[in-house]
């Protein structure tokens, strides 16, 4: 089993309430989750309104089809997300038995 991770903070310029940075965060969700079938949810600064970080998690029986899927669950967040990207991070896990 290969698991992937996919982390993504974004700095949202000018949100001043929590209300604000929610419906950011359930709009780049619940598009992910429809598109890519995957888990997401908000994994830092919870608490801060100018900062998101969400957590994009996936699994397959292949490391192609796990990076492969979160590559492009990247590039849809890119293209549609009224935040700026401040950094993203890949992580693979493999069962080797």
């Amino acid at each position: 089993m290969i698991i992937g991770v996919l982390t993504l903070q974004f700095h949202l310029h000018g949100n001043r309430s929590l209300k604000g940075k929610r419906k950011i965060a359930q709009s780049l969700k619940q598009k992910l989750r429809n598109k890519f079938n995957v888990a997401v949810a908000e994994v830092e600064a919870m608490d801060v309104h100018e900062k998101l970080v969400l957590g994009v998690v996936t699994t397959a029986n292949e490391t192609a089809r796990v990076e492969s899927r979160l590559a492009k669950a990247l590039a849809m967040v890119e293209a549609i997300s009224p935040a700026e990207l401040t950094n993203c991070n890949t992580e693979i896990f493999s069962d080797s038995d």
